[in-house]
């Protein structure tokens, strides 16, 4: 069937799950055009007043440098997987966080949300943040330079917090500036960009889209998704593996369905309160210099207004297992230097010093554990709440986190087993399930939780 709304877009099924594919590649000389035209730049001008290279390819986007002598700009063009809204609402986004904040952001050029161009697909011009990913240099960093930059996000973060209406965020869950009228206004929460939603056939659900009033809403949608999908592939299941799985995912779904009213009130009027949150706030998306100091921010594409809590969490490069002790070199097996120790993924070409791939993880696991608390700190002293947020925010988020799982596929069961502690009114942290379970010997017994989350289980009876 022929995605009339999305042309130049396929998905193909990479086996776990659907993957964006351009039916045809941007013409760089088109790019180019509309790069001299924004830049100010001679339309007969040579190469060396203005040289655009394709730099890099994103999941949904293909990245363009352009170099000339008013500067290096990005430029990128986007494959058409939440038409005129993902670039409406990264446009938004950037200007109103640049605006705002001392975050330091692309600033953009200029813009084009529909297809109607000589391009054929949306683009965004923006200029060049300075410095590399700290992916690049983080083993290299010392804990004292890392220790810095975590303190520095924790600044950022609480910058977001306030940012919006009179320094109290917004209401209601969804993009900035995807509403109607978006251009000509101020920013405000409008249609959802997400993932979740637009990934291969999802996008012609009949399912909302937001602005969602309520964190229950807007949960509720992305289960209805589960639901429909999998109900779906029930009924087209070709053999007994594709409808275990499939059954499996509706009874998961259902059970979160069940207790969702028990953890997220159904009515909420006026609409919730919501911040902008950076969905993937991980080391590729923290531009530093050669001493370590954060240069930029990038990675906006679906940063949206979510609720308060959902930004009670750490960002994503802080996430890991738990590791206090630091890991011993020595006991680490020894491997040539440069040799991915067996790794298949030889694309990022980091440094191994010698050292098994395996001292890495745990290094990087004991390093997240330590910069997880001094976030924490940092992030009391701006806030002396934080710890209430943080803990009456537990449970939402691991409900999120559920959510978010049982959509892709993974962790079915120990998700199964995370719901029916929460129906026995236990607390069990959410990563925790997934990485070890729940002992049958322990399923019945208590645990220990955060009082917040006492609150919130006792309502499930």
């Amino acid at each position: 069937m022929r995605d009339s709304a999305r042309e130049g877009l396929a998905w193909d099924d990479n086996g776990l799950g659907p993957e964006p594919r351009w039916t045809r590649d941007p013409d760089v000389r088109a790019v180019r055009r509309v790069c001299q035209r924004h830049l100010g730049i001679a339309e007969d001008a040579s190469d060396d007043r203005l040289d655009v290279l394709l730099h890099a390819d994103g999941a949904f986007n293909k990245l363009y440098r352009a170099r000339s002598p008013q500067g290096h700009f990005m430029m990128r063009v986007s494959l058409p997987v939440d038409p005129r809204h993902k670039t409406l609402g990264e446009a938004a986004t950037l200007e109103l966080v640049r605006r705002t904040t001392d975050i330091p952001v692309p600033d953009v050029v200029a813009f084009d949300a529909s297809r109607a161009n000589e391009i054929g697909y949306e683009w965004l011009l923006m200029s060049t943040v300075p410095g590399t990913p700290v992916y690049y240099r983080w083993r290299k960093m010392s804990m004292a330079q890392k220790e810095t930059l975590t303190a520095r996000v924790a600044d950022f973060h609480a910058q977001l917090l306030r940012c919006g209406r009179s320094g109290e965020g917004f209401r209601g869950i969804g993009t900035l500036g995807t509403g109607l009228g978006a251009e000509n206004a101020a920013p405000e929460p409008g249609p959802i960009v997400s993932s979740f939603l637009f990934t291969g056939q999802r996008y012609h659900f009949p399912i909302p889209r937001g602005p969602f009033s309520s964190s229950h809403d807007w949960l509720r949608a992305q289960l209805n998704v589960i639901l429909r999908e999998h109900t779906t592939a029930l009924a087209e299941a070709k053999n007994d593996d594709d409808r275990e799985y499939a059954e499996t995912a509706l009874r998961v779904a259902r059970k979160l369905l069940r207790i969702l009213h028990k953890v997220f009130p159904a009515i909420v009027h006026p609409p919730e309160r919501t911040v902008v949150w950076h969905d993937d706030l991980s080391l590729r998306h923290i531009m530093v210099d050669s001493n370590g100091t954060v240069t930029g921010v990038i990675g906006w594409e679906c940063a949206s207004a979510l609720p308060r809590w959902v930004a009670s969490q750490v960002p994503e490069f802080l996430r890991g297992a738990v590791r206090e002790a630091k890991p011993d070199r020595d006991r680490y097996t020894d491997v040539d230097k440069g040799d991915a120790s067996g790794s298949d993924d030889l694309d990022d070409s980091l440094d191994n010093e010698g050292k098994t791939e395996l001292y890495w993880i745990h290094l990087m696991e004991y390093e997240q554990t330590q910069l997880r608390k001094l976030y924490a700190a940092r992030m009391w002293q701006l806030r002396p709440e934080w710890d209430v947020e943080v803990d009456e925010g537990a449970l939402k988020v691991d409900f999120l986190g559920a959510v978010s799982r049982c959509g892709s596929g993974f962790y079915l069961r120990r998700i199964e087993q995370w719901v029916d502690a929460v129906e026995r009114k236990e607390y069990l942290p959410l990563m925790e399930v997934l990485r070890v379970g729940i002992p049958k010997e322990r399923a019945t017994k208590t645990t220990a939780k955060p009082a917040a989350a006492l609150t919130l289980v006792s309502r499930l009876s």
